[in-house]
């Protein structure tokens, strides 16, 4: 299985970008989000919400770990940086296998509990405002989905 890109030139098109995923995800749908401090995860995030119909201001859950939204799906939002132990069992396997989407910042930190198959998105800065969007699909569901939406 091979990796997706697109190069954003600038927040609104990641954010149309994601807009565009939102509207093709499922219920039970995982994507772990990868990048440097202020590549755009949350940017991404804010678009994933408004393809899902999702009213609510979207920001990070740095400080709660977890934020849920209701839309035309639910979304979970994780953001596991500040989880110390990646072994501690915080209920994510309920998220994952659950009815709405669930996004994860900082995804690497709890590996060991991530479903096998999902879809992980790297943003990676390219120039001040560009950004490089690398999809990688695990698994015939995601694999499917990136060849819908590119």
């Amino acid at each position: 299985m091979g990796g997706y890109q697109f190069i954003s030139k600038e927040p609104q098109h990641t954010l149309e970008f994601a807009k565009r995923l939102a509207e093709k995800l499922q219920p039970g749908d995982v994507i772990a989000l990868e990048g440097d401090l202020g590549a755009g995860k949350t940017t991404f995030t804010k678009g994933l919400a408004v393809g899902l119909g999702v009213s609510r201001t979207v920001n990070s859950p740095t400080f709660t770990i977890i934020k849920e939204y209701q839309g035309r799906l639910p979304l979970y939002h994780m953001d596991v940086y500040r989880v110390e132990d990646s072994f501690e069992d915080l209920g994510f396997d309920e998220y994952f296998e659950g009815n709405g989407v669930t996004v994860v910042e900082w995804a690497h930190l709890i590996k060991e509990q991530l479903p096998e198959e999902l879809l992980t998105i790297y943003l990676y800065h390219e120039e001040e405002q560009s950004r490089k969007i690398v999809l990688e699909p695990q698994g015939t569901r995601y694999e499917q989905l990136c060849k819908e939406i590119f």
